[in-house]
């Protein structure tokens, strides 16, 4: 029997999302209506739902309807050499099956992967379950959770088989910059090795202009043959309950393996989640949502930075460049406050909830006192939650019990 390593920060939003009154942990940006989008669309014409009341709901397109993967074309295609044909696009139930179905149809025992750190348990945890060696590569927190190229070349091993990426990164909202992206390239190109990057929260890149030339585009437009990209409709674009996730990859052949894998899991994505997505993405919708999206996380980040400003004698960050989600260290007299104890007394006593980055992001002490923040919620929420976490940090925070002193995560 296949072992796993439980999935701790799942885990943490199930016991305690449904109780929070001011869940400031989720890494959505603030969920819309079906409503709602239709309010965003130019498109006044057409209702997603409207449109199924009369049609047989079988399982209908088993990869995805051909307009959701030709619109997800269209979205990889834009300004790259070579176009993404819409075959080269698998759509799933969520990033989460996409991640599941890239790591079980391509890593096995004996093989090496190397994994992108601190970043979502999934992404090393279900390797490791799988029989492949893990190595972790470390982002730096003192360089602005950047990686170092150098310290990859020291990683890789002759049986390398994969390259684990997430841009933008959670918890940190750090990208991993053009430069870096190309250099990793090069380095893969050099033993074929494949390159898998969890795009999830692209685009949603608040604090980094397109025209910078350390934009990170989509890995899948650098050209590479042996890449793989996952998204979803969850994160930048408010609808993770639709379930609507895909992978997507230059090689044809990658996209076969997880498709036939794919027949093990879900047949296939419900129609109406898939027309609703159809309709989020199309040209008429997604650029007055992601504005929205854009705008709510710019907002609601320079609240996040006020107040973390104010409390400057208990928490520093480095503060994100794009996503949902901010990885702050809390201390007391110079040590690392229990994260574990300080998240269980604040929803408790405040109705905030976070996430503890010691329990959810390593299990260990390399991020004892960090918290993940996730700050795109609704702004009224962001707002309420700080100002029960002001007076908690008032009349509470001396309480919280505090930990021998340990490196900051490197």
């Amino acid at each position: 029997m296949v072992k796993i390593a439980d999935f701790a920060v799942e885990q943490w939003m199930d016991k305690y999302e449904l109780t929070a009154r001011y869940n400031i942990a989720e890494t959505c940006c603030a969920s819309i209506s079906v409503d709602d989008l239709r309010a965003l669309s130019e498109d006044k014409e057409t209702d997603p739902l409207g449109q199924l009341q009369s049609t047989k709901l079988t399982y209908g397109s088993i990869r995805g309807s051909a307009s959701l993967r030709e619109t997800l074309s269209n979205l990889y295609s834009a300004k790259t050499p070579a176009r993404l044909p819409k075959d080269n696009i698998l759509i799933t139930a969520g990033a989460i099956q996409a991640n599941f179905l890239v790591l079980y149809s391509l890593v096995g025992p004996g093989d090496h992967v190397i994994c992108h750190y601190p970043t979502y348990q999934q992404l090393y945890s279900v390797p490791a379950s799988l029989g492949a060696e893990v190595s972790l590569w470390k982002s730096n927190e003192a360089n602005e959770w950047q990686l170092d190229i150098e310290e990859l070349k020291g990683l890789i091993r002759p049986n390398t088989k994969m390259i684990i990426i997430n841009n933008p990164q959670n918890p940190t909202g750090a990208i991993i910059p053009h430069d870096t992206l190309k250099s990793l390239i090069n380095i893969a190109r050099e033993t074929s090795i494949i390159l898998f990057s969890d795009e999830v929260y692209r685009p949603l890149f608040h604090n980094i202009s397109p025209m910078d030339p350390q934009f990170p585009p989509s890995l899948l437009s650098f050209g590479y043959e042996h890449t793989i990209a996952t998204g979803s409709v969850s994160k930048a674009y408010s609808l993770a309950g639709l379930r609507v996730g895909w992978i997507a990859s230059r090689s044809h052949s990658l996209i076969e393996a997880c498709a036939n894998s794919r027949d093990y899991t879900t047949i296939s994505v419900g129609q109406i989640d898939d027309a609703v997505a159809s309709f989020a993405l199309a040209p008429e919708c997604i650029h007055n949502l992601l504005k929205r999206n854009l705008e709510l996380a710019r907002t609601n980040l320079a609240i996040l930075e006020k107040f973390i400003d104010s409390h400057r004698w208990a928490c520093e960050w480095v503060k994100p460049k794009a996503g949902t989600t901010a990885f702050v260290r809390f201390t007391k007299m110079g040590k690392p406050i229990n994260d574990v104890v300080f998240c269980e007394t604040l929803q408790e006593k405040s109705g905030v909830m976070f996430v503890p980055g010691s329990r959810c992001f390593g299990g260990g002490e390399e991020f004892q006192g960090y918290v993940r923040i996730g700050y795109v919620c609704e702004t009224e929420v962001l707002e309420k939650g700080l100002e029960a976490l002001r007076t908690f940090m008032e009349d509470e925070y001396e309480d919280v019990p505090s930990l021998k002193k340990t490196k900051s995560a490197q």
